[in-house]
C-alpha cells in the first residue's frame, strides 16, 4: 500500500503539468478525465465519479454522492474550475472525508494563474478517521 504523501505528490505533479500544458478555463470534467488517465499511466488505481453510500440514523442511502476522483481507495480529489475557491468547497471535501472515514483529500482549482495557487490539502481530524 502506497504512502498517502507519495500518492498526493504524484497527483500534484500531474495536476501542475496538466495546468501548464492545457491552461486554465476548461470544464472540470476535462481536467478530471486527463488527471485520471495521467495517474493511471503512473500505475495508480483511479475511480472517477465514484458513487458513495452514506448511513444516517440507521438508514442507508446508496450512491448519495459522487466523488470526482478516488485514488488508490485512499485519496479523495475534488476538482474545480472556478474563479475563486469558497469555504464551502473545503467543507465539501472535509465532509466526504469524514463520511468515508478517510484521512486526506485534495481540492484542486484549475482556473488559477498557476496550479500551485489552486491546491488545498485537507485533513480529516474527525475521531472516527482512525
Amino acid at each position: 500500500m502506497r504512502n498517502i504523501d507519495e500518492i498526493s505528490g504524484a497527483l500534484v505533479d500531474c495536476a501542475i503539468r496538466i495546468h501548464r500544458d492545457l491552461g486554465p478555463g476548461l470544464l472540470e470534467s476535462v481536467y478530471e478525465l486527463v488527471l485520471a488517465a495521467s495517474l493511471e499511466r503512473r500505475g495508480y488505481k483511479v475511480d472517477r465519479q465514484k458513487p458513495i453510500d452514506i448511513e444516517f440514523d440507521g438508514l442507508r442511502f446508496p450512491a448519495a454522492f459522487k466523488l470526482d476522483l478516488l485514488v488508490d481507495d485512499r485519496l479523495v480529489i475534488e476538482i474545480k474550475s472556478v474563479d475563486k475557491l469558497n469555504p464551502v468547497h473545503a467543507k465539501q471535501v472535509l465532509t466526504y472525508l469524514r463520511l468515508m472515514k478517510l484521512p486526506v483529500g485534495l481540492l484542486l482549482n484549475f482556473s488559477g494563474e498557476t496550479m500551485k495557487q489552486g491546491i488545498r490539502r485537507l485533513v480529516n481530524n474527525h475521531s472516527s478517521a482512525g
